[in-house]
């Protein structure tokens, strides 16, 4: 994924504080902002041309996300990503969104199946251009959609805090350069399972399948995560590698 380098933001577009959460969180998922980094208020107010008391409401906010961390003594840092984390995170996303599979079969309107198909449709254009932030996009939405459909105010609400704290995670898990080609194809399989299982209203294989893509996707994201553990320790031998 291409690096996001921070802007000045425009005040008179949308919500400000808005703008700032979305700039950053860019910075720190495409990498731009690195693990450990520290946030320094004063610079990042120049840089962006924001007041303190704005940045200061944008970084809570990420911190609510698991984006970065306050250390004492230090201020605000961008949090390193952990496996232990990763296996949490996906193993709950798993069981919520297959109950949001289960539900949409039972709650959707003809409408809701029809924008949950091309929705598919966008996130298979995505993946066969090699985007990677359009597919990250597109995928993003085809559950937007699923949960919609699902009609759960709260487990909508559980699903948005729990893919905050995912961006991270699925950027890693859809842009980085050894992502494995197999993976791709394996997750287009997945989702048109699911939308194939909801067409012949079976909330049960919807679900299924919907908790069996998460769990390969954690297996993909704990794989890259391993990687780049071994990346920090061999560098020069690991870029050979990617370049051969």
């Amino acid at each position: 994924m291409s690096q996001a380098p921070l802007l000045k933001i425009n005040k008179t577009a949308a919500s400000l504080r808005q703008q700032i959460i979305e700039s950053l969180r860019a910075a720190v998922i495409s990498g731009s902002l690195s693990p450990g980094q520290r946030l320094t208020e004063r610079e990042l107010t120049s840089t962006l041309g924001v007041s303190r008391t704005v940045l200061r409401e944008a970084l809570r906010q990420l911190e609510a996300e698991g984006l970065i961390e306050v250390i004492p003594n230090r201020g605000p840092v961008v949090r390193a990503l952990t496996a232990a984390e990763a296996e949490e995170i996906y193993r709950i996303r798993a069981v919520l969104q297959g109950l949001a599979a289960r539900q949409f079969v039972e709650h959707a309107t003809a409408d809701d199946a029809r924008s949950l198909k091309a929705a598919l449709e966008a996130v298979i254009s995505a993946y066969d251009a090699g985007d990677a932030e359009r597919t990250v996009a597109a995928k993003t939405n085809f559950y937007e959609v699923l949960y919609a459909g699902a009609a759960s105010e709260i487990l909508s609400s559980m699903l948005a805090t729990l893919h905050a704290r995912m961006w991270r995670w699925r950027a890693l898990g859809i842009a980085h350069p050894m992502r494995s080609e197999e993976r791709s194809r394996e997750s287009i399989e997945n989702l048109r399972g699911i939308v194939a299982a909801i067409e012949n209203h079976d909330g049960g294989e919807a679900e299924r399948i919907t908790r069996e893509e998460a769990s390969q996707a954690a297996e993909e994201v704990l794989r890259l995560l391993a990687y780049l553990d071994l990346e920090s320790e061999h560098p020069h031998a690991l870029s050979k590698e990617i370049h051969a």
